[in-house]
């Protein structure tokens, strides 16, 4: 529900100081979701809790919640669907079944199967660990530095280090994945199509299309390529290989 929506719905809760927020926010959209709380009551004669209440009368958690949904809301007055189809083809298009075969299989010959990503990669490499634990592979996934590190120093030569980063260039993954390199383990790795420090590591490379997007300078790369590439993978080897 838009921010505007949202002070119509509840405008009954509403008093006049909180007109008042609510016409500011209004007017200095832009600015608003780069300032912090005490700046914002600074400018309008207010303290912070006036704000955090106003923040729940329309149904936000607080201050930082409506912030994000403002965000939000910029990103889909920008949205285009012909980008995001566009991604789409491009990624069932580059596709290789015998890319995939190939990384079903080292997935299935290995011990452990270790899926490294931090950041939005994160939920990628939890999703691929439950959908190998689901039938009986061993797996597990790190999204911290610490964590990657630790578990590359001590990988096995049987282990494999499946990696998620559409970028290729994520320093805390990369350390990591030399690390694991220099014990000669299989690593496998997902990016976006282009020349990238992790596929230059990696033993076998899978690639999706998801080039950085930016709007006011924060991040809004689509990874539903990622989803598919991984949906792919996922099922060839529910089919083939369990």
């Amino acid at each position: 529900m838009k921010f505007e929506e949202r002070v119509q719905i509840y405008a009954h809760k509403l008093n006049e100081t909180d007109d008042q927020i609510v016409d500011y926010i209004l007017s200095h959209r832009q600015e608003i979701v780069n300032m912090s709380i005490q700046k914002l009551s600074k400018n309008l004669y207010t303290v912070p809790n006036t704000i955090v209440r106003l923040a729940k009368k329309l149904g936000y958690k607080g201050f930082s919640e409506l912030k994000t949904a403002l965000v939000l809301e910029d990103r889909l007055k920008t949205f285009d669907i012909t980008k995001i189809s566009d991604h789409i083809f491009k990624t069932y298009d580059m596709i290789d079944m015998d890319t995939i075969d190939m990384a079903a299989r080292k997935i299935y010959e290995s011990k452990r199967t270790l899926f490294y990503g931090v950041g939005d990669s994160a939920y990628f490499c939890e999703m691929m660990a439950k959908n190998l634990r689901c039938v009986g592979k061993q797996a597990e996934f790190f999204t911290q530095r610490h964590e990657m590190i630790y578990s590359a120093e001590h990988i096995q030569p049987k282990d494999l280090i499946f990696v998620i980063s559409v970028s290729g260039e994520t320093k805390q993954v990369l350390d990591a994945v030399t690390i694991a390199k220099q014990k000669e383990v299989f690593i496998v790795s997902l990016t976006h199509l282009n020349e990238n420090s992790l596929a230059a590591l990696s033993n076998l490379r899978l690639y999706c299309w998801a080039p950085k997007q930016f709007i006011n300078k924060y991040e809004i790369t689509d990874r539903t390529s990622l989803m598919i590439v991984l949906r792919k993978l996922s099922e060839h080897y529910w089919n083939g290989y369990r």
